[in-house]
């Protein structure tokens, strides 16, 4: 018997089917071993010995995997073909030798680009031994983003209140950013005018013509600046003649785009299908891992982390094939398209994404998938048979016009574009966040020498507009441009970002927080270079460098912590004072925007004659007056108050006050305020004035004095119980939004508004709610996905618990693992987690008794027995069974 080793159980499934009763074949679960979030994993004294840690499921795998090599006459790593495959093959082999169970047992590493027969047998029959450089470059990278986490993020808490923590390529990705949100804030809108005129041939066909020149000088996009000149133009055109001076017919030729790489299929996935590069990924991973399609599963995709373009020669032939097929020969090229990566710091040199069968097409397989991962694989799919199609051909005609008027000269500019031959474009088109309208009306025939008819004459009005916040996707590319990261980190960075509340997403853009601005402005100011795109890139250049065996990781290592902790010791002896002083300075575009009026932004609007700054106090950032404490006024940093706003107590140390109104029933003052807990909603002063939160996602500028009167009237009646006749209630309490019939509670999806919520949602969650059993209060969990039934008996079914989601089988609940999401969750998935849960809770007697639960729980097919049915579980066991996941400081 012949031990394989692979990171996941879906994997494990797909590659068991394809080999014989010679081979048993276990998931390690990804990795079995971490470094603990504490201090003290990584020694640097101790020339970088790293504390690695087993436990949790990783203890159980270890143990399942010792088992099962004992009796084995050969163990075999098949884990992923990239640099964290080696690692968690590499710790699979240590976490053996430390238990001391492979006695000469022999060991071979195989990786294989697709999930497929071919593959995996081709594999088998090619190993190797581990590659160390690739697993030295892992430990270098782990190690670097740990010292750079557990050793500046303390220095953020100690000297920036509220700050949570910085990363080696988290702090630079939040820095782009924040950079472009500056570059907004300092943006100054600038008028210019464009002249348009519409043109008619002497057959009567009219087109556009756009003034680009005059008396003999150019006329840029933004050079005419106001109206008076916009109108002296228009007037000399409106009594022009206009006169064809010349005709450029140009053939162009459009090239497809490579095949998808890691960055370019999570951007036109974001783009194209709406999806989130963390959402891209997970689906990616189900489709290369193996999908059952009409009775045989098998890896739909090749493997999704690569940097690489290009691809097999089988592959290349069988697109070929298909394009012929499917388009017709003048769709194939002569010869085979190759391309090459751009990028200097290409990583592994692996094909890139695509179809593991060509011939597979979208239509054949779009009825085994879910809807997103089918989406997902005709992007692939179409993209890679684009990039081996005949370029598209197309004519690009400009023509150029004289318009005289007296003695003047005015030149006008028209263009065009039409499709000779569509090629690729029939199949497949890049999209682009930042894509120009392109101008591709055909023009009407017209030859030098024509005369044409004016028709009208337009003058607009324009503004430029500061440039556009970044998008996951438009981010994501930036950071491959400056080579900052890898395909593996982007959607975790992006992520983090997310969890540590520096950036909020709103309308598909990425927007930092106050914090995010801090600690940015912060690290820009006392740690410049670890946070310079050019540093970051060329770090990730050496770590490559060790991954080809040509430096010592450790040497590296040696090299940064020197540097880096001769940066953390000039902080010592930094004070608040200096702090602030270099946060004014960064950030006083974003703080204090200009007045309207030109007056200056910084003077206190409550005393008239402070000076506003940049506070720090307990709970973070604020702005305050620098007549303190004779003047109490405060507000937060990036929501402005308005003249004569102040805060109505508190001092310097408190969060800020922005005033929203009066309330018209009780003439009590209706104020915004950041507590320790988050924003929120206050009516009045005095010993317990009424406060409501502000539900998650609604972001503190947005809030009117309407909107806080709303909040300020919850819990309000919503609807009557359709069989109890009591009042349904809709509120905010200490778990977010909820509506409440008598002690039942139920809360209220993310995509609903509690101020918006009807009485039709409102009954359908309470009587969700009720139907399923739950007791009173806020005990029963929200109705879950339905998955399947155990082979044990009993349905499975995936929740969303508080401390996460997780898969509920009678008593037992497992919780999900971080990188498994609960929307892609498969019946096999479920049944791994939940037994290993009832065999670490009992044993064999403890998954029995789970089937028994599980059973009785199920709604009764036939007539009811004579036992009665045991007792339901109840859903404050099933929200509270998950365990709450440790926090850890640092994120790369």
């Amino acid at each position: 018997m012949k031990l394989l080793v692979v990171e996941s159980p879906a994997k494990a499934k797909t590659i068991n089917k394809y080999l014989g009763s010679d081979y048993e074949v276990i998931a390690s679960f990804g990795h079995i071993r971490d470094l603990p979030a504490k201090d003290g994993s990584v020694e640097p004294d101790n020339d970088f010995a790293m504390k690695w840690e087993i436990e949790g499921r990783g203890a159980k795998q270890v143990s399942e995997i010792a088992r099962a090599v004992k009796g084995a006459e050969k163990l075999i790593l098949a884990t992923d073909p990239d640099r964290e495959g080696e690692a968690i093959s590499w710790h699979v082999l240590e976490a053996l030798n430390q238990k001391k169970v492979l006695k000469g047992i022999p060991v071979e590493r195989v990786t294989f680009n697709a999930v497929t027969k071919d593959a995996v047998q081709k594999a088998l029959a090619n190993p190797r031994a581990i590659d160390q450089a690739l697993v030295d470059a892992y430990l270098a990278r782990r190690a670097l983003d740990y010292l750079v986490g557990f050793t500046l993020s303390p220095v953020l808490w100690r000297k920036l209140p509220g700050a949570r923590s910085a990363g080696r390529v988290q702090s630079v990705a939040l820095r782009l950013v924040c950079d472009r949100e500056r570059e907004i804030e300092a943006f100054r809108a600038r008028e210019y005018w464009s002249l348009v005129a519409t043109l008619a041939t002497e057959s009567g066909q009219t087109f556009e013509a756009r003034l680009v020149g005059a008396d003999g000088k150019k006329i840029a996009r933004l050079d005419i600046g106001n109206e008076a000149e916009a109108k002296a133009f228009k007037e000399a055109l409106e009594s022009a003649l206009f006169t064809v001076a010349e005709v450029e017919a140009k053939p162009v030729k459009r090239h497809p785009q490579p095949p998808f790489q890691t960055s370019t299929l999570q951007q036109e996935a974001s783009r194209k299908l709406g999806l989130a590069p963390a959402r891209t990924m997970q689906l990616a991973q189900r489709l290369y891992e193996g999908v059952d399609i009409g009775g045989e599963t098998v890896g739909l995709i090749t493997y999704m982390r690569t940097d690489g373009v290009d691809m097999d020669g089988s592959a290349i032939a069988a697109a070929r094939r298909v394009i012929g097929k499917e388009f017709g020969e003048k769709y194939v090229p002569n010869a085979p398209r190759k391309y090459t990566v751009k990028a200097k710091n290409a990583q592994e040199a692996h094909e890139a994404i695509r179809p593991t069968d060509l011939g597979r097409l979208p239509a054949m397989v779009a009825r085994h998938l879910e809807p997103e991962q089918a989406k997902l694989y005709e992007l692939i799919w179409k993209r890679t048979i684009a990039s081996q199609m005949e370029s598209a051909e197309m004519e690009r005609t400009t023509v150029d016009i004289a318009a005289k008027v007296g003695a003047r000269h005015l030149d006008l500019r028209a263009s065009g574009q039409v499709v000779l031959f569509d090629g690729f474009l029939t199949l497949y088109q890049e999209s682009r966040d930042d894509e120009e309208d392109e101008d591709s009306k055909k023009l009407p025939a017209m030859k030098a020498g024509d005369k044409l008819e004016k028709r009208a004459i337009a003058a607009d009005q324009h503004f430029t507009e500061p440039p556009p916040r970044f998008s996951e996707a438009s981010l994501v590319k930036r950071m491959e441009e400056l080579g900052i990261g890898r395909p593996s980190t982007y959607a975790a960075t992006l992520s983090t970002l997310r969890d540590r509340e520096y950036v909020r997403i709103e309308k598909k853009r990425l927007v930092p927080e106050d914090k995010g601005m801090l600690v940015t402005a912060f690290l820009e100011s006392f740690f410049g270079r670890y946070v310079e795109f050019d540093f970051t890139a060329n770090l990730e250049e050496n770590l490559d460098r060790v991954s080809n065996a040509e430096i010592d990781w450790k040497a590296l290592l040696r090299q940064f912590w020197e540097e880096f902790t001769a940066s953390i010791g000039e902080t010592k002896d930094l004070r608040v004072g200096d702090v602030l002083e270099a946060l004014n300075g960064i950030l006083g575009d974003y703080i204090f925007p200009p007045k309207a009026d030109g007056s200056d932004p910084r003077v206190c609007p409550n005393c008239g004659n402070g000076q506003l700054s940049l506070k720090l106090g307990k709970f973070g950032a604020f702005v305050g007056c620098s007549n303190y404490p004779e003047c109490r006024y405060t507000r937060p940093l990036s929501v402005p108050a308005a003249e004569g706003e102040a805060s109505a107590e508190g001092g310097q140390g408190t969060p800020g006050v922005r005033i929203l109104g009066t309330d018209p029933v009780t003439n009590l003052e209706v104020t915004l305020r950041d507590g320790r807990f988050g924003p929120y909603i206050q009516l009045g002063e005095g010993e317990k004035p009424k406060r409501s939160s502000l539900p998650k996602g609604m972001s503190p500028a947005s809030v009117t004095l309407e909107k806080a009167l709303a909040l300020l009237s919850l819990p309000r009646e919503v609807a009557k119980h359709p069989e109890s006749g009591e009042p349904i209630l809709v509120g905010i309490g200490r778990y977010g939004p909820y509506v409440q019939h008598g002690k039942v509670y139920a809360n209220i999806d993310k995509d609903d508004d509690v101020l918006e919520l009807g009485a039709n949602r409102a009954i359908d969650l309470i009587v969700a709610k009720e139907s399923g059993g739950g007791r009173g209060g806020r005990a029963a969990a929200t109705p879950g996905r339905a998955l399947g039934d155990h082979p044990d008996g009993g349905a499975l079914e995936v929740k969303a618990g508080r401390y996460g989601p997780y898969v509920a089988w009678g008593k037992i609940f497992a919780t999900l693992p971080k990188a498994m999401a609960p929307e892609s969750i498969t019946l096999e998935q479920a049944i791994e987690l939940v037994n290993a849960k009832a065999e670490a809770k009992g044993g064999a007697k403890g998954k029995a008794k789970a089937a028994g639960a599980a059973k009785a729980k199920a709604p009764a097919k036939k007539a009811p027995a004579k036992k009665a049915p045991a007792k339901k579980a109840t859903g404050e066991k099933a929200e509270k069974a998950p365990a709450k996941s440790k926090a850890k400081a640092a994120s790369g």
